[in-house]
């Protein structure tokens, strides 16, 4: 069975939610209905912004999914200024990005930590968009299959094969991000292959092959149809060019 193409776009820090509500209306204007059939389209706004959008999403009935950009990892509790899973499935959230290279290093995410949020967004209903990625260090010395194989095992420990059949894998070198240099699609493939066989060895090829696997880093309208044309790689995590809703439109269009 063929995997439905991926593609979210995670606007970081950006965006009140009154121009959270703007650029989604826009991107409704820009996108046709087939558009958003042949490609799932995830919003990943900041947290101010969840409820808003997705009212918007709702009450104009757009074929977008919710997304949310990180989550902690308990029900409750004296966790100032987190938000908790419960209250992202309250809000009809589908999609959690975990493990975002920035909250790994900007915060000190550990891969059991990303681990402990990969099963808390799947326990209340929602799917994981799980990063993984290597540095350019680690890359430069060969590393690179090791780190991400690593971040797939931790991230993905204790989950059943449905699961994670149903989970997102988002590569992402961290050397590429915002930073306007991007792997080569061979490269990435090649990752992602690695990625899957990662899967496979714990759940088996046909889990593997049922999991969706973006590529993140630098993503834009200019290079999205080279890395969709990839066999392994199923769709796109934008950072910066998702904040433009014609860039956006243009990505989610790739063909």
């Amino acid at each position: 069975m063929a995997r439905q193409p991926i593609v979210a776009a995670n606007w970081k820090m950006h965006k009140t939610h009154l121009e959270a509500i703007r650029d989604v209306q826009k991107l409704s204007y820009l996108l046709a209905k087939e558009d958003a059939e042949r490609v799932e389209v995830v919003i990943c706004p900041a947290f101010t912004a969840l409820r808003p959008v997705g009212t918007l999403i709702e009450g104009d009935r757009l074929p977008y999914r919710l997304g949310a950009q990180t989550v902690h990892h308990e029900e409750r509790g004296a966790f100032t200024g987190e938000v908790s899973p419960e209250m992202l499935a309250a809000l009809k959230v589908q999609y959690v990005i975990v493990g975002h290279s920035e909250r790994r290093s900007l915060f000190g995410e550990t891969d059991e930590i990303v681990n402990r949020k990969v099963k808390a967004v799947v326990a209340h209903g929602m799917t994981p968009i799980v990063c993984v990625g290597e540095t350019l260090d680690q890359r430069e010395a060969g590393g690179t299959d090791d780190r991400v194989a690593q971040q797939v095992r931790k991230a993905l420990a204790g989950l059943d094969a449905t699961a994670v059949a149903s989970a997102v894998v988002a590569y992402e070198p961290i050397w590429a991000i915002g930073t306007g240099r991007n792997a080569e699609p061979a490269d990435a493939g090649a990752v992602i292959e690695v990625i899957r066989r990662t899967i496979a060895d714990v759940h088996g090829a046909k889990v593997a092959s049922a999991v969706r696997c973006q590529y993140g880093g630098s993503v834009k309208a200019g290079n999205i149809r080279e890395f969709m044309a990839h066999p392994e790689i199923d769709g796109a995590l934008v950072g910066g060019a998702s904040l433009d809703p014609e860039e956006f439109a243009l990505i989610v269009k790739y063909r």
